[in-house]
């Protein structure tokens, strides 16, 4: 048996109820980011997004025997904006608690390193001496590791754009002291923005997820049972290694994050 049999058969038949519940509209309506190149790494036949999200998406609508429609969004603060407008039923990303008040979240099954780009000249030698009085750090606005800095930074400024290439933009423009990203992302920047470099060490872990807004929050305990069995029958491994994706990890089993 593979690894997604192994998943539906251990969650067993779900409660018509909930079923209906992840399926008002006659399929399960899954909200992609497709900003994050880690989690949508290519394009299906179709033109449809393609990686691990989709496949983690798919795989729950096999657990439930529902179809799949993939709702795509250009950015993670998209998906969340529309969890109260009734477009999507399942979200696949970064759980914040800044996005809690309108989603509940399961625990992650996967992990990505941020830190920070710093001008080869710059005094900072890893991403703990970032914070400091008269700093000054681009980030891409309503990304899960931009919201973690709004909650965390206390005496650096943080100066937001809209989306990667613009904070890129900023940071290269204005002279700052850091660029806040994914660390995968930030190794390709280097190459492409000389006299850069790539500090050691990380700010925050971005925790990616599935989330249900509010409204569904009874759906929330299969969502985490079936993350958890993603996790431990290496399924979240396998979609890993199947997209080649470097960066990402599986996260370690652990008990939801409902908000």
């Amino acid at each position: 048996m593979d690894r997604l049999s192994t998943i539906k058969a251990r969650l067993g038949t779900a409660p018509p109820d909930l079923r209906n519940a992840l399926s008002r509209h006659g399929a399960l309506r899954a909200g992609i980011n497709l900003s994050n190149f880690l989690l949508v790494s290519s394009r299906g036949a179709d033109g449809g997004p393609a990686g691990v999200s989709p496949d983690m998406a798919a795989a729950l609508a096999h657990s439930l025997d529902l179809p799949l429609v993939p709702v795509a969004y250009a950015s993670p603060g998209l998906v969340a904006d529309a969890a109260e407008r009734d477009e999507w039923d399942v979200a696949l990303l970064g759980a914040e608690p800044q996005r809690a008040a309108a989603i509940d979240f399961t625990a992650p099954y996967s992990e990505i390193e941020a830190t920070y780009l710093v001008p080869a000249n710059s005094p900072l030698q890893e991403a703990s001496q970032v914070d400091q009085p008269g700093r000054r750090i681009a980030v891409a606005a309503r990304t899960a590791y931009g919201l973690w800095l709004e909650r965390n930074i206390g005496q650096a400024e943080l100066l937001t754009a809209d989306g990667f290439d613009a904070a890129t933009a900023l940071f290269t423009a204005q002279n700052l002291d850091a660029l806040a990203g994914l660390r995968p992302k930030l190794i390709e920047d280097v190459e492409n923005l000389p006299g850069t470099r790539l500090l050691p060490g990380r700010f925050m872990a971005v925790q990616q997820a599935l989330g249900v807004p509010k409204a569904a929050g009874a759906a929330i305990d299969y969502l985490q049972r079936f993350v958890r069995l993603a996790i431990e029958t290496g399924y979240v491994a396998e979609l890993i290694e199947r997209h080649k994706v470097l960066g990402l990890s599986v996260a370690a089993p652990r008990d939801g994050l409902s908000g």
